[in-house]
């Protein structure tokens, strides 16, 4: 199992703090956000790490993190992506690395409270597909939403709706076999011009090869200025408990 960080895009919605550096670069309290997706990946058993990143600050990702060495990986590898072609068009980038391996995906402005583990050791023993992970959210809109059956299966993903059918916001961590690159390789850009991670999604619930669960903790991601200072107020009190007494 190898785990997969995509890093790129140029960060438009944080500007002017992405203008003179990747978002994946600033500070999420005491430690810079690329830290968390590493980290969740490294407390779920994953040694070897593809990171996808693009724009102009990319060899600063080399400079922070060299050979990775520091989080207890034994691999570290770079890919950069030109433009902004989408989720998924960053991440067949990681082909080259991943081979036939199962992969982890981690979008790298995600951060989750409780380790991924269980989820990655269930996906292992799944004899194919994929695997995502849910959140239930108060503004779903916001995100991919994910519409389940009687049986809690996830039926279809719907992107940002207007009028989401359910809270359970798709997180942005995501397993797949090696089947998932051929999959990237049929989808069409989207409205955006983008090769969207939905569509992938969408193709393995069609093919009745897509589990889910619902985690625990909490779950953020660190997009938008709301969520980042969210994101980083969230992991100040998960390192000093005492401040959640203690803000002004």
């Amino acid at each position: 199992m190898k785990g997969v960080i995509l890093a790129g895009g140029l960060g438009t919605r944080l500007l002017p703090l992405t203008k003179i550096t990747n978002k994946h670069l600033l500070p999420i309290y005491n430690q810079p956000m690329i830290y968390y997706p590493i980290q969740t990946l490294v407390r779920a058993g994953i040694d070897e790490i593809v990171l996808v990143t693009g724009g102009h600050y990319a060899g600063d990702f080399l400079n922070l993190l060299g050979n990775g060495k520091d989080f207890g990986l034994r691999f570290i590898n770079y890919a950069y992506q030109e433009g902004e072609g989408g989720i998924a068009d960053a991440l067949r980038l990681a082909r080259i690395y991943t081979g036939l391996d199962r992969i982890v995906v981690i979008l790298g402005d995600n951060l989750l409270e409780k380790d991924i583990g269980q989820y990655v050791r269930k996906f292992e023993q799944q004899e194919s597909g994929a695997k995502i992970l849910l959140k239930e959210v108060p503004d779903p809109h916001r995100f991919g939403v994910a519409e389940v059956d009687e049986q809690g299966r996830v039926v279809n993903i719907v992107e940002k709706p207007k009028r989401p059918k359910t809270n359970l916001a798709v997180t942005g961590v995501y397993m797949y076999d090696a089947h998932v690159y051929d999959l990237i390789n049929t989808l069409r850009p989207s409205e955006r011009g983008e090769l969207e991670i939905t569509d992938v999604n969408n193709a393995y619930i069609r093919k009745g090869q897509l589990t889910s669960d619902v985690i625990d903790g909490w779950w953020t991601d660190a997009g938008t200025f709301t969520s980042l200072y969210r994101a980083a107020r969230l992991v100040a009190e998960k390192v000093e408990p005492k401040l959640k007494d203690h803000w002004y």
